[in-house]
């Protein structure tokens, strides 16, 4: 017998048309700990698709480590084939991958949509005596390992910006004491505590405890000041660097054509409802939606450019 959805399905993708759009059960892995930018964009996921009812019975589950290295392990190994399964991440596993030689690559995955871009920020403790971007890198200049930056995991986003700002600022990058953290709270926890110097990661993770007056932005990795954060660019301080980490979702290894297209489809729609478009305002992060073959593509010059950029700051060979 025909399936009839399949083959409409199928048409869709041939013929570039929208593919219809149901609620289905979904499963979404954050391969990262509790609190972080995976984890928002996960539960924020769940909210959104539920709340369309783009999604029936959508559950996360977190598998933090190594930079996301594990959980896409995981999920590559046991969701193969899965229409219900998909995984959260972005310029961070990127970057991990490279940096860790992991065995599980980003081209095992099916890509689905970029969703969300977010700017680094660069923060100490209110009481800290470092009150600029200006002042931290003159502590970096007389003495690099002194220094230590607490940020995501090793080959990140956030390792990747300080082994820049490093750099830029005539320091040589292998020497950081970068202080990787495989969870936003606990990162957030070194951070407010002082157990580090200064910290690195999206605005979104700050934002409670600047507004709580906890913690200071000394800088932002945007091209221009943003209009929801009171602090200069790194360029207007001086530190020629400008990052932007990126958060995308992706399906199972060896679904269907047809099963793409749906997933596609259903995310399209999420991106075009107020409820995600609310959800984007409240967190502060940047609608930068790019799907299906174009997500692909874009994903490949990520990847050759931050393996290029790992190896100038000494983080890949």
């Amino acid at each position: 017998m025909v399936d009839l959805k399949s083959v409409l399905l199928a048409a869709c993708v041939t013929f570039g048309l929208a593919a219809p759009v149901a609620a289905q059960d979904f499963r979404i892995v954050a391969p990262a700990a509790p609190g972080g930018g995976w984890d928002q964009t996960a539960r924020s996921l769940q909210a959104a698709l539920q709340g369309e009812g783009l999604g029936k019975n959508v559950q996360v589950v977190n598998v933090p480590g190594a930079g996301g290295t594990i959980g896409l392990a995981q999920f590559v190994n046991q969701s193969k084939a899965d229409p219900k399964a998909l995984i959260v991440g972005g310029y961070v596993m990127v970057g991990a991958v490279i940096a860790n030689n992991a065995p599980v690559k980003l081209d095992q995955v099916t890509p689905i949509a970029r969703l969300t871009g977010e700017y680094e920020a660069v923060v100490v403790p209110t009481g800290s005596d470092i009150k600029t971007m200006g002042d931290l890198v003159t502590k970096l200049k007389a003495d690099p390992g002194a220094v230590s930056w607490g940020g995501g995991s090793a080959g990140g986003t956030d390792h990747i910006a300080v082994g820049l700002i490093a750099k830029a600022a005539g320091v040589e990058p292998t020497k950081i004491n970068y202080i990787p953290f495989s969870g936003g709270g606990e990162a957030l926890a070194a951070i407010v505590g002082g157990k580090v110097t200064a910290g690195i990661s999206g605005y979104g993770e700050f934002e409670g405890q600047v507004k709580a007056g906890k913690l200071r932005v000394l800088g932002v990795s945007a091209p221009e000041r943003q209009p929801n954060i009171d602090a200069p660019t790194f360029k207007e301080s001086g530190v020629d660097v400008e990052v932007q980490n990126w958060r995308s979702v992706w399906a199972a290894p060896g679904i269907t054509d047809a099963e793409k297209a749906q997933i596609i489809a259903t995310f399209e729609k999420l991106n075009a409802s107020e409820t995600w478009k609310k959800t984007l305002e409240t967190k502060g992060w940047a609608n930068t939606f790019l799907a299906g073959d174009a997500f692909a593509e874009y994903l490949k010059g990520e990847i050759q450019q931050t393996t290029l950029v790992l190896k100038d700051i000494g983080l890949a060979k």
